[in-house]
């Protein structure tokens, strides 16, 4: 019994942080259209807004839940006012723009605090599981995932803001003619998008070692979970998340955790090959 809870925690824990990993890219990818090669410089920046938040003496979960998200969101929102404006429908130019912003956003981190790991403690011990003792923080890593989705369904299904945001991405002339400015949702949901990768950062600080390059691994996980659960932001990245962290997860425990990585890999060019639309483009069509 121990030991199918402790696996079942290892399992959650993998499928939340995935989740955490993907959503803000869903976001951008998925409503906008825009393939955001910085997304994992994103998270970087939010693991080094919560170390530095943490160093100066700020809460941890502050530091975790509020500031990471906020810096990286103006970040977002300013990086979308001076780049990603200009090249809207032009995929290979942001392709390209958002990948030399990526270098860029290297390039100062590590001119700002080293090319060292780094890191903060998790403020959560450990908890016993019958006879076994596993992380505390994988819950805390559970529960963030759980709000940021639930939110997330709320805001976009139950808000003036949402449903606006779903009529701009589908027919922009159509919500102009309206009386809605376009520019101003794209600009609030490419922020959107940031934060959560803001927030994807500062959860994923104590459990991983920070460096300026480490944004490179979030982005590979992040991309091939938003494309194997196809259009539906929401229910895609949950749906791919879970068959991947699961898969990864278990291959992981069974052999090695660079193994896992493999198996995860090939399960999502599997589901790409039987599945080219996606998760969703095949099940639960229609949904958010």
């Amino acid at each position: 019994m121990t030991f199918v809870l402790t696996a079942g925690l290892e399992i959650l824990a993998g499928i939340s942080s995935l989740v955490l990993i993907a959503l803000g890219l869903a976001i951008v990818f998925g409503m906008m259209r825009v393939i955001n090669l910085a997304h994992g410089e994103f998270l970087m920046l939010g693991a080094y807004s919560a170390i530095t938040a943490v160093n100066h003496g700020i809460n941890f979960y502050v530091a975790v839940l509020f500031i990471a998200p906020m810096v990286v969101g103006l970040i977002g929102l300013v990086v979308e006012r001076l780049i990603i404006r200009r090249l809207y429908g032009r995929i290979v130019d942001t392709m390209l723009a958002t990948w030399g912003l990526s270098l860029l956003f290297v390039g100062l981190v590590t001119t700002l605090f080293g090319n060292t790991t780094t890191g903060i403690s998790s403020p959560i011990g450990a908890v016993s599981i019958g006879s076994a003792s596993v992380s505390g923080y994988k819950f805390f890593i559970i529960a963030v995932a759980v709000l940021a989705v639930l939110l997330l369904m709320l805001l976009f299904k139950k808000t003036e803001f949402g449903l606006i945001a779903r009529a701009t991405m589908q027919n922009p002339a159509m919500a102009s003619a309206v009386g809605v400015d376009p520019k101003r949702i794209y600009a609030a949901t490419f922020a959107l998008g940031a934060a959560l990768a803001g927030l994807a950062g500062g959860v994923m600080a104590p459990i991983t070692g920070i460096v300026p390059g480490i944004g490179t691994s979030f982005v590979a996980k992040a991309f091939i979970t938003v494309i194997g659960g196809g259009a539906s932001v929401m229910v895609g990245t949950l749906t791919a998340s879970t068959i991947f962290g699961a898969v990864n997860q278990v291959a992981s425990f069974l052999t090695t955790p660079v193994l896992g990585e493999v198996a995860m890999l090939l399960t999502a060019v599997m589901l790409v090959r039987l599945m080219p639309q996606g998760i969703t483009g095949r099940f639960f069509r229609g949904s958010i």
